[in-house]
Formats: C-alpha cells, sequence, structure tokens
C-alpha cells in the first residue's frame, strides 16, 4: 500500500499561518453570538444553507443541478423527482439527520454507516451496491493519480480512523483533527460510492460537535469551501496524499483557512439589520419585479421585514379605509400563500416567511449578489 502514514496529528511549525488560523476559529467557535435575527428567521436562514450545503457536495460530485432547479422542485413540492434532485434532496435530509443526533452520539462505525445510507439511499447512479458496508472491491477515483488501499484492508484502516476521532486531544488541535480526518477518510475511500458526500457530511458533524453549533444560533456551510474551485479541493487533497507532513499541513491551511472566511462571513446574518436590509428587502422587490407578489403583497411583506415582527394594526397606512376585518383578510391571504407565518401557535403576530415559496429565488439573489453563494449566478 503505497503512501500510508499513522493517523496522527501534525504539529505546526510556530512561525506558520496555520496557528494563526486555529487561533482566530477558535475566537470564532467561543464568540458569544449577540444575533438579533428572530429564532424563526433565523432557522430559515438556516434552511437555505442546507440547500447550498447540500447542492455545493452534489455539484463536486458532478450533479449539475442549478439553484433555481432546485428551488423551483421545492416550491412545486412533488413527490416524484428526477435522480439529480433527489441526491440533493438526500444531502439535506443527512444534514438534518446529524443536527439532531450529533450532541449525543459517538462518531463511529455505525454513524458513518447511517450516514452513508442516507446519502445514496434510492439513487440508482450515484447509489451504492451495498448502503453502509465497506466496499469488497478494489477501486480507481477517476481524474485523481491516487488508487485507494485494498479493500482487504479498510476494516483496519477504518478502525485507526474511529481510534483517531475519538482519542482525546487539546481543544487547540480539534480543526487539526477535523481537516486530517477529512483527508484521511477520501484517502481510504471506504465505500463503494457516495464517499465525498459522506466525508463533507462528517466534517460538518465534527463541527457541530466541536462547538460550532446550530443549536446555540450559528449557521455553518463547509462545503462552500470546496465547492468554490472543485480543482482546487481535488489538488489541496493531493498535495496530503504523500503522507509527508508538508503535504499534510498544506490541506490543513487550505481548509481552515476556507473555513475561517466562511464563518467570518455567514455570521453577519444573525444581525437583523443586515439581513433585512442586504437580503430580505431586496428579496421582496426581485419578487414584485418579476410578478411573483402583487403590489399590495409587497407593501405588507415590506413593513413585515422593517417591524421584524409585526401584527393588524401595523398595516394601517397600508390601508387607512379598510375595517378590521378586511385587513385580517389580507394577512390570511398571505399566509395562505406561505409568505408570513405566526409568531406563536394561535398568535396574532408574524414575521415574513421566505421558505418554500416564491420569496425563496429573490432571497438566494440577494445571497448572491452579496457575495454568499460559493456557487454563483444561476438564480
Amino acid at each position: 500500500m503505497g503512501n500510508y502514514s499513522c493517523l496522527r496529528l501534525v504539529n505546526p511549525p510556530f512561525a506558520s499561518n496555520i496557528i494563526d488560523l486555529i487561533i482566530n476559529l477558535d475566537i470564532l467557535r467561543k464568540r458569544q453570538l449577540a444575533g438579533t435575527t428572530h429564532p424563526k428567521l433565523f432557522f430559515q436562514m438556516k434552511s437555505i444553507f442546507h440547500i447550498l450545503e447540500s447542492i455545493g457536495s452534489a455539484r463536486i460530485e458532478g450533479n449539475h443541478t442549478t439553484i433555481a432547479e432546485y428551488i423551483e422542485s421545492r416550491i412545486d413540492g412533488g413527490n416524484h423527482v428526477e435522480e439529480n434532485i433527489q441526491e440533493i434532496q438526500n444531502m439535506d435530509h443527512a444534514l438534518s439527520f446529524v443536527e439532531s443526533v450529533i450532541d449525543s452520539t459517538e462518531i463511529n462505525r455505525a454513524f458513518i454507516s447511517e450516514l452513508h445510507k442516507k446519502v445514496v439511499g434510492s439513487l440508482r447512479n450515484e447509489g451504492s451496491t451495498k448502503p453502509g458496508s465497506y466496499r469488497q472491491v478494489n477501486l480507481r477515483i477517476a481524474g485523481s493519480h491516487h488508487i485507494p488501499p485494498d479493500y482487504t484492508i479498510v476494516n483496519d484502516l477504518m478502525d485507526e480512523f474511529f481510534s483517531f476521532i475519538n482519542s482525546p486531544c487539546e481543544e487547540k488541535y480539534d480543526l487539526l483533527k477535523t481537516a486530517i480526518v477529512h483527508h484521511r477518510f477520501a484517502w481510504i475511500h471506504p465505500f463503494d460510492n457516495g464517499n465525498g458526500r459522506t466525508v463533507r457530511l462528517l466534517t460538518y458533524a465534527m463541527l457541530v460537535k466541536q462547538g460550532f453549533n446550530i443549536h446555540k444560533g450559528r449557521i455553518i456551510n463547509p462545503t462552500a469551501v470546496f465547492c468554490i474551485d472543485r480543482n482546487a479541493y481535488y489538488d489541496a487533497l493531493a498535495e496530503a496524499d504523500a503522507g509527508d507532513d508538508s503535504g499534510i499541513l498544506k490541506w490543513c491551511e487550505y481548509m481552515l483557512s476556507g473555513l475561517a472566511t466562511e464563518i467570518e462571513k455567514i455570521d453577519k446574518l444573525l444581525d437583523y439589520t443586515f439581513l433585512a436590509n442586504q437580503i430580505l428587502i431586496p428579496a421582496i422587490r426581485k419578487s414584485a419585479e418579476r410578478k411573483l407578489i402583487t403590489e399590495t403583497e409587497l407593501k405588507i411583506l415590506n413593513i413585515a421585514v422593517k417591524k421584524h415582527v409585526f401584527q393588524a394594526s401595523d398595516l394601517g397606512a397600508i390601508f387607512p379605509d379598510k375595517s378590521p376585518p378586511e385587513v385580517s383578510r389580507q394577512i390570511r391571504k398571505l399566509r395562505d400563500k406561505k409568505m408570513i407565518e405566526a409568531e406563536s401557535t394561535g398568535g396574532r403576530k408574524y414575521l415574513i416567511k421566505f421558505i418554500n415559496n416564491y420569496l425563496m429565488r429573490g432571497v438566494f439573489q440577494a445571497l448572491d449578489e452579496k457575495g454568499f453563494l460559493p456557487i454563483r449566478n444561476e438564480i
């Protein structure tokens, strides 16, 4: 087996840029998020970035579905979907699975097997002959000089892999370990298909487990680092394939640098002033320009965003001559279109809703224009 090296933490030199990246990422991880965005809007934005994570991961593997095409499938809500859409849906569901279990789950063979099953489930061309089971064949990776290890030793290599993940280490090494784990999994290629999609989910899981926690109000999108430039991603992985410290550290620097940039960027969305003025109001305007919403709906939604949380009495300037029941009917129309939702069950205060309706495309467009999308100009 060529280029095998014992799986280990590699200490970067003191003057290395990696040291600065680790310190910066640790500050980001521990930073108290004083977000002003309403929790319901935060979870909508999280769903948006789940979509980006899922599309980006599938794109790396050759799925050419555009963001616009996937949005249309979400709005349509049809049960029968093409395999390229199903592949992205699988990733989206797997991300939700990770978030629901990772705090109480060890990263072990059972966890990885479940991830793999969710990734390849119901897929023919991009599926697996034995979902969740290690490969029983030798592989060649298209476009790569790396030849994965013989299938007969995959089990031993994965035992070493999980031992490394779960071995205690100083907190300062967490992110270095995550980068090394990502490369080693890709190097082993333990499954017959779906390895790339699975390892990017594993990276997400490790980051959440290490404290970049969506349950505490943070959005993370690590796959954005890799799908901005697919060739750069593969080249960086190849640097580490030789197993020497220099190549491994070059890979770690590539991954951690991109991760720091993405986290700092996405954290801006927790500031409601930024979210409202730079994303939501432009998204509403774009929807009106496309005649997806009426002039009246435009005015109501603008008030919804400016107020953050609004109620019928806030609409008086729009409907000076209408009775309260007539205003309530206007609100009900937008609720039926799923463009607003009640702040609480049975409540009479409302927030804008932009998931799975025609506002979603405008949100993606606004995010694109502000540099949040790794996959550009597809809306």
